[in-house]
């Protein structure tokens, strides 16, 4: 029997051995979905600290229950290490690591890069490597592949390898219903035998896979996804910007353009983009774009509209706080909401970082208040703690900046006793004509 057939057999037996490589916000629900299937998995990280809360049935991601994950650990169906050598234990090794921008917005891969090499030092025939962090097309035949490779096992006979983009969105399995079970997987292999292994793999995960012609095909998939995101987003926060001046509510617009029935999709304004998505994987294909003497005006204009939102609601803080004759310097500002999206508490890329670091920069005293958020670290390395929102709060600050939604917060009781407010999500947006004339849209 060769090396495909058995490690067919072993995956639709569900008999394989999974190592997910990355315990965060993708691998932890991948992992934990695995095992909840009957595969038996090793979740590795480089934080020991992890690695510890998961070998004690402990989570730290708001997806995974606590319980679901105390009941496959104490049955043996997972458990994590720090300890790589045990790679070699895995039948299916899938890396879902950070993929970031350094300090030029060049993509990042030193983390792809770490892990494929770590896979490398065990490899041994029969195993099947999937990369799922986002990156630009070519990296899975340019990056990982010769890695791989240089054990002198060949891709496609010996080893297999693909790549499958993570569509993780946090808090959606609660609040929306899509999680690892009902969100499709676009798999692309480097060889159609890498394909179907990892396609097979995914069918028992998800309710839909969808095999693409290569990994390249499947990497440029993910990035069109978010980058349509962030191309629509900088449309309507284009339009947000010039009904501020025009003396329109963008949202009133907003909600008119889509009662049309067709031809209309509904993206609304904001602060300013977050996630670990959004902002960062336009400048993964500008990038690379740049390699076939091509400039993508398109995306950098949307990246150059969507990052200036923040300053805009710097601005919509000096006008509020005019009207009450204050001055920025020595006002004190609350910033409600450090998550990047309502009900979450992942602040990767929040513009609250960004909205925080400007008022502060103009002498205002800030404080930041999430009811998911303790405390973060600010894109400086400043770390900050939040406060929890009280009435005596809210009556002695000079205005609240609502920068996420969250059902937590008490929207009325904010407008009533805040002597201003700027609401840039509109959550505002059933409270009484009465209240509504006290807050400053986005």
């Amino acid at each position: 029997m060769d090396t495909s057939t058995h490690l067919h057999r072993q995956i639709a037996e569900r008999s394989a051995r999974v190592g997910v490589i990355g315990m965060g916000y993708v691998g932890l629900p991948l992992a934990v979905r695995a095992a909840d299937l009957g595969f038996r998995v090793i979740g590795f990280d480089v934080s020991a600290e992890r690695v510890a809360l998961l070998n004690q049935g402990q989570s730290y991601i708001g997806d995974v229950p606590a319980a679901m994950l105390e009941r496959l650990h104490a049955a043996g169906q997972i458990e994590a290490s720090t300890d790589v050598a045990r790679m070699a234990e895995c039948d299916l090794l899938i890396i879902c690591v950070p993929t970031p921008l350094n300090q030029t917005r060049d993509p990042d891969l030193a983390f792809i890069i770490s892990a494929t090499e770590a896979i490398a030092a065990s490899l041994r025939p029969g195993q099947l490597v999937i990369l799922e962090s986002t990156t630009y097309p070519g990296t899975t035949h340019e990056i990982v592949q010769p890695r791989l490779e240089a054990r002198g096992l060949t891709v496609g006979q010996e080893i297999f390898l693909a790549f499958s983009p993570e569509r993780i969105d946090p808090g959606q399995t609660s609040s929306k219903g899509w999680g690892v079970e009902n969100t499709p997987k676009v798999v692309g292999g480097v060889t159609p035998r890498c394909t179907e292994l990892a396609s097979l793999f995914y069918a028992q995960i998800t309710s839909h896979v969808v095999p693409v012609s290569s990994p390249a095909a499947a990497e440029l998939t993910k990035l069109f996804e978010n980058i349509f995101r962030a191309v629509n987003i900088a449309l309507v926060n284009e339009l947000a910007l010039l009904c501020d001046r025009m003396g329109l509510n963008v949202w009133e617009v907003i909600e008119a353009a889509a009662t049309k029935p067709y031809g209309f999709m509904k993206f609304t304004p904001g602060p300013g983009l977050g996630g670990h998505c959004i902002p960062i994987d336009p400048f993964y294909l500008t990038w690379k774009a740049r390699e076939y003497d091509l400039t993508t005006r398109f995306i950098e204009l949307a990246g150059e509209i969507n990052t200036q939102m923040p300053r805009h609601v710097h601005d919509l803080v000096v006008r509020a706080l005019n009207r009450q004759r204050k001055a920025l310097n020595g006002a004190r500002i609350i910033l409600l909401g450090v998550a990047y999206k309502p009900d979450v508490d992942d602040y990767r890329e929040s513009p609250a970082l960004k909205v925080l670091e400007l008022l502060a920069q103009d002498g205002a005293e800030v404080i930041p208040c999430d009811p998911h958020v303790t405390s973060f670290t600010s894109h400086h390395g400043q770390h900050y703690t939040t406060t929890p929102l009280s009435e005596d709060l809210l009556r002695g600050c000079d205005c609240a900046v609502i920068i996420t939604n969250h059902r937590a917060f008490a929207y009325e009781e904010i407008v009533r006793l805040a002597p201003a407010v700027v609401d840039t999500r509109n959550a505002t947006a059933h409270l009484a004509p009465e209240l509504r004339a006290k807050v400053d849209l986005l």
